[in-house]
């Protein structure tokens, strides 16, 4: 199981992510329940978002990604970075000492 941080950029304006942003989060908590997602939130200032994620492949993550109303909307772009944590709170999911 590899990490993943997902970084959006917001490519349209905030009413229209606005418009589209239950549907953004009905998708994050299916991701959630899934086991998918770890941690996510908007940047400061409001000009995208992070998620936190976990998967077999990058390939996955992608595959997630695609499904995300800001995506189908062109609402924002995507960052995709794999990471290996080497260190990390005790229970962390990907905790090395596990």
């Amino acid at each position: 199981m590899s990490l993943f941080v997902i970084d959006l950029t917001y490519t349209a304006d905030l009413a229209d992510v606005d418009r589209h942003l239950e549907a953004h989060r009905s998708f994050l908590k299916d991701q959630y329940a899934a086991g998918h997602f770890l941690a996510s939130g908007p940047k400061n200032p409001r000009i995208g978002g992070v998620i936190l994620a976990k998967g077999s492949s990058r390939t996955e993550i992608e595959q997630l990604v695609e499904l995300d109303p800001f995506k189908a909307e062109a609402l924002a772009s995507y960052a995709i970075t794999e990471f290996s944590p080497v260190m990390s709170v005790p229970g962390f999911p990907g905790d090395p000492a596990e």
